[in-house]
């Protein structure tokens, strides 16, 4: 059960994306989007999730045009453990794939 619930919360095409890009920093909304090549539609619908797991917060900041800001929580850093183990991982397959076909 304990992966199911980890798969609920972060699984997905763009979950991990979206906290991967924003591990370099705060970012706004449009910056997100092209960042993580995602469509503002989508984008949206996963920050609100993302938001409502506690894993991402959302800032709107008083300027004309009105802006937002996302960051991750002090509590997103519980998955730098996973993170680093599956960017690990990552690496060591594309090297397994990119060696096997030359």
């Amino acid at each position: 059960m304990a992966i199911r619930d980890t798969l609920d919360i972060v699984g997905g095409k763009w979950k991990l994306v979206l906290i991967s890009v924003l591990r370099s920093g705060k970012k706004g909304f449009n910056e997100l989007s092209r960042e993580a090549g995602i469509s503002p539609r989508i984008l949206s619908k996963e920050l609100q999730e993302l938001e409502m797991n506690g894993l991402v917060s959302r800032k709107v900041c008083d300027t004309k045009p009105i802006t937002v800001q996302y960051e991750l929580t002090e509590y997103s850093h519980s998955l730098n453990d996973v993170l680093v183990a599956m960017e690990k991982w990552g690496y060591q397959h594309r090297k397994r794939i990119v060696q096997g076909i030359e």
